[in-house]
């Protein structure tokens, strides 16, 4: 009996060190995610090809977009939802407008976007973009403002968090420093409005990713993840062409910038291009294999 008690007590001495040496075979294994904006065009060619080629690179999660009357690109919530599963790709959130409902105020669009983002099985809903008559002063921004926070508390409801997507246009100064963004911040309840740092987007308007961050702790949820060429970093705007790159090869300090992701608040990233100068499954994977070898993520 001692010897079986002695086998027992050394192979759970044995089981315990084990699994103390291996703790990260049950650690999550870490998304890397893909706003699906940049894969536009293949996707009308072919979504489901395309789904899985982007799973097949290595991503395992995408931000959506492409949301139009009940719908992505033709498919319902449920069927979409049933492509991702598929190819096993997680969807933590989606780009939706619901410009019926920023520009007139109408419920019924909030309510069936924030129904069909919860089919989804996103954590976040984000409005990806103002169109140029929505942003035409300070007081735009500020009943913008106003609808972000209704819009947030709808979300709430469903289970969801609200963030907003950023360019470069509300970084404008429309006097003594004032910039839509300022107002979105500062009249956005910060309890349920967090933002997506595009962090491209953030360098173009000449300000730095991680300033931004250490100025809202906790506000930035979301990352897109997009480099700037050196040639951009010379000038902003050649014959008004955009310099983006692949992750890594540009001047944005990633390494640096991912050591605040905590402080961020941040929960998920996504590689996005919006344009690529090199075939774009190339391109995204040239980003992925960056990140996954250079980044802690």
């Amino acid at each position: 009996m001692s010897t079986r008690r002695t086998f027992i007590k050394q192979a759970s001495l044995a089981t315990t060190g084990l699994m103390i040496t291996n703790k990260n075979w049950f650690k999550p294994k870490p998304l890397i995610g893909l706003q699906l904006y940049t894969v536009r065009a293949e996707i009308q060619k072919d979504l489901e090809a395309t789904i899985a080629k982007v799973a097949e690179i290595g991503y395992n999660s995408v931000e959506l977009f492409g949301y139009n009357k009940g719908s992505f690109f033709g498919k319902t919530p449920e069927a979409f939802s049933s492509i991702l599963k598929k190819n096993h790709l997680k969807t933590p959130s989606g780009h939706y407008m619901m410009l019926n409902f920023l520009t007139k105020g109408d419920e019924d669009d909030l309510k069936k976007t924030v129904a069909d983002a919860a089919t989804m099985g996103h954590d976040y809903l984000v409005i990806p973009f103002l169109l140029d008559n929505m942003r035409t002063s300070l007081d735009d921004y500020k009943k913008l403002a106003e609808k972000l926070n209704i819009a947030a508390v709808e979300a709430k409801k469903a289970g969801l968090k609200l963030v907003y997507h950023n360019h470069n246009f509300e970084f404008k100064d429309w006097g003594e420093g004032k910039t839509g963004f300022d107002v979105f911040v500062k009249e956005t309840d910060p309890a349920l409005v967090g933002f997506e740092m595009d962090i491209y987007w953030v360098t173009r308007a000449g300000l730095d990713p991680i300033e931004m961050i250490r100025k809202h702790p906790g506000r930035i949820k979301l990352w897109h993840v997009k480099d700037m060429s050196a040639k951009e970093s010379a000038s902003f705007s050649t014959n008004g062409e955009q310099y983006f790159t692949e992750v890594g090869s540009g001047i944005i300090n990633y390494k640096e910038i991912f050591k605040y992701k905590k402080e961020s608040g941040m929960d998920y990233f996504f590689v996005e291009q919006d344009q690529t100068k090199i075939p774009v499954y190339e391109s995204i994977t040239k980003s992925y294999n960056y990140i996954k070898k250079f980044i802690e993520v």
